[in-house]
Order: C-alpha cells, then structure tokens, then sequence
C-alpha cells in the first residue's frame, strides 16, 4: 500500500495521529474538535505555561468552556506538550501560528519559519502538513515545500502538503470550528485528496480549489473585502458627521433594502489578527509583480486614522464641557477587539490609552474579560481594570466606550456619567441619548 492510500485508511479508521502546532485561538479549538470525534491529537506549544493549564482541563482563553478542554484530556485523545520532538508521532500536522507585520508593515513569517524548521526537522514519509495561518499567495510552497523536500521527500508521493485558511470568529454564536465551511488547497491532487479527508472528519464542509496559492489567496480577498467596507463607513462617518447625519441610523435604513447592500459598521479603528494584518501581506505580495494595492493602503490609511478621531471627537467634547484633555481622567470601557471576549489581538483599546496618554490624559479601563492589559508587540501597559460602580463612574471627565461588552450595567454608567463618547452605537440601541458619537 502506497503512502496516500496508507493515510487515508488511517484516517478512515481515526488511528491517525493529528498534531496541531500553535494552541491559540485557532490550534486550541481545532485541537479539540480532532480529539473530541476520536482522534488522539497533540497540541504543540513554545509557550510552556500553557501546558500545565490544559493538562489540568482548564483555559486560558475565556469563550472555550473547560469542560470541553476537561472532556478530551480525561479521555486521553488530547496531550498538549512544548516537546516538539513529538512531530515525528503525527501522521497530520496542521500549522495554526500567528503572522504579524513587522515595524515597516511588511510580512513577519519568522513563526511559519520556525514552525517549518521543526517539522522538518522531525518529518517522515506518508505525513499530511497543513499550513492555516494567513499569509500571501505562495508561502505554502515557496517556504514550507523546500523546507521538507530537502529532506529528500516528494511532494504528493513521500509527504502531502496543503494549505487551508482559518476563518475562526471568536465567541460567534452562530458558527464555530466545525460549523464553517473549510477551504483546502493542496499542493497536488493527492495532497489536496488527502487535506479533504483530514478535514471532512471535523469541519461541517470543506471547499476544495486548484492550489494553495488560491487557497492563501480566498483568505486575503475575505478579509480585504471587510477591510475596504468597513474602511468606507468610517470614511462616510467622519463626512456625515460634518453633516450632523448619524451613520447608524443611514446603515439602519439601508440594510432594510433585500438586495445590493450588506452592512458593515465604524468603529473606533480595527483589531483582531485578521482584518489589520492581511491585507498587507496582498500589498506586499503584489510589490513583486510591479502593482500598487491601492483599495487595501487607502483602507488602511483610513482605519488606522480612526484612533485619532476618536480622540480628536473626545477632546472637543471635553472642551464643551469646559475641560482639557490634558488632565482629564479618562475611562475607556473594553479592552478586547470585540465584545464579549477576551482576545486583545491588535484592539484599538491599546492605541486608544497610547495617544490620550501621549495627549496628557489619566487614563484607565474597565473590562471584565480583561482583568490586566497584557504585554503586546507593540504595547506594554501596567494596567489593571477598574470596577464599575457609580461613585468610580462619577470620578471620571468621560467615559469612552471603545467595546460594546454586554455585561456593562449600561443604565448605570449612563445615569454616572459626566460624558460619555461612544463608538459603538452602544448607548443609542439602548434607548440612552444626548451622548457623544465618534
């Protein structure tokens, strides 16, 4: 029996073994979904801190419930491990690593590298590799193919290679790892036979396309298309704000129209891996073949402004009130990119406290899903939340809603408040007026 068909017996029968390297937001649940259908995974690590966490069936990111975590190390089809000599274990090993842009805004694949390297470095033949971290057209095989071919393995005979974007939205209640549809892109028909296979076990569909550059390539064009739209409506607020039109109650009545228009909403600039980052690896991609990206760098410009008009809204608001922001306390309510999670990922939160206090403001925050702000790449903020009550709302200049959690006592903090500047249209669906929009 050759090595593909070897595989796929193996995975027909779940006696294959899945490693899944990086055990974030996307490896951890991905891992789970594996273990939980019957597979024994191994979740990989450089973060040793995790591993007594999860052995014990505990979490550290608050939306995946212990027991799930609880469930699979009691059944023994889960072991998370720093070891990553470990890789020679596993007939399927799926890459889920972070991709940041450097300080110059250009691709940081130093994580994808590594990751590579010690798969490389354990790799043997009849292994199914997976890479799913965002990244532009070509890394599957212009970094990780020669990386194990030097190793003397083939392609698509000796290994199987492939490339399938995540598309994990943390915390969504209506879809989760196994409930969206997956893209797959193999390096050859049987590498892409065999990611399909792999995938069919736990993913509700996989949607094969002719090679991973395709595959890397739907990932960007998914997440350009939410920057470019959501770079619009921040655009449009800033113009109808001029106009004393509030954006919300325009997108409200637009999205009643059953054709032609899809919503999209402001903020007070962008956050989470996806929608910051992609983007730029298409831009910096498109370089080498002489095209300028100018949709992706002009919604870049215009979502990355949005800090700054926060606080330029902020800061004349203050003025109205007869107060500087230079001295004024400041409490920023969410921490996180988005509500009702714990991920801090790029959160406009972090540039937020960065320019006000730059501008000479007492800043503070309060996130309950955030108890202390985390060191960050960028960031590294001796901040712990502040509990909500009315006296501590009653301290503050303003108040500046920058994630619209659910847990926030919304009638109370509107009740305290001196000013509240909201970004989210939080306070308006609530029935609460006379507040300050930006």
């Amino acid at each position: 029996m050759n090595h593909k068909e070897n595989l796929l017996k193996k995975i027909e029968e779940k006696k294959a073994v899945i490693g899944v390297i990086g055990l974030g937001y996307v490896g951890l649940p991905l891992s789970l979904e594996f273990a939980k259908k019957g597979f024994y995974t191994i979740g990989f690590d450089i973060d040793e801190r995790k591993i007594p966490i999860l052995m014990q069936g505990k979490t550290y990111i608050k939306h995946i419930a212990e027991e799930k975590i609880s469930n699979v190390v009691k059944s023994k089809k889960f072991t998370p491990t720093s070891d990553f000599s470990k890789l020679s274990e596993c007939d399927a090993i799926i890459i889920c690593v972070p991709t940041p842009l450097d300080h110059h805004r250009e691709p940081d694949l130093t994580f994808i590298k590594k990751s590579g390297e010690q798969v490389a470095e354990f790799i043997h033949e009849g292994q199914f590799i997976s890479l799913e971290s965002s990244t532009y057209p070509g890394t599957t095989e212009e970094i990780l193919q020669p990386l194990f071919e030097a190793k003397g393995l083939k392609v698509g005979e000796d290994f199987f290679l492939a490339f399938s974007p995540e598309r994990e939205d943390p915390n969504n209640p209506s879809y989760s790892t196994s409930t969206i549809p997956k893209v797959v892109g193999g390096v050859t028909p049987a590498c892409l036979e065999i990611a399909q296979k792999i995938y069919d076990q736990v993913i509700v569909k996989t949607v094969p396309v002719s090679s991973p550059r395709a595959a890397e390539a739907t990932k960007l064009l998914e997440n350009i298309y939410r920057s470019i739209n959501i770079a619009l409506v921040n655009e449009l607020k800033m113009v109808f704000d001029k106009m004393d039109i509030d954006i919300w109650e325009v997108i409200e009545a637009a999205k009643t129209k059953p054709f032609g228009f899809q919503a999209f909403y402001p903020g007070p600039g962008l956050g989470g891996h996806c929608i910051p980052i992609d983007p730029f690896y298409l831009t910096w991609k498109a370089r080498e073949f002489d095209i300028n990206t100018k949709f992706i760098e002009l919604a870049g410009e215009i979502n990355t402004f949005q800090p700054y008009y926060v606080v330029q809204k902020l800061s004349e608001a203050l003025d109205k009130n007869g107060k500087t922001l230079k001295g004024s306390k400041v409490l920023i309510l969410g921490a996180s990119y988005k509500k009702n999670i714990d991920d801090m990922r790029e959160s406009p939160s972090l540039k937020l406290i960065e320019i006000l206090q730059n501008r000479g403001a007492i800043v503070s925050y309060s996130d309950s899903y955030v108890p202390k702000l985390p060191p960050t790449r960028k960031y590294n903020f001796e901040m712990k939340s502040v509990e909500l009550n009315s006296t501590v709302i009653k301290s503050y200049d303003v108040v500046l809603l920058s994630t619209d959690h659910d847990n926030f006592d919304y009638e109370m903090i509107y009740q305290n408040a001196q000013l509240i500047v909201d970004t989210r249209n939080a306070f308006a669906k609530r029935g609460f007026y006379n507040i300050v929009k930006a």
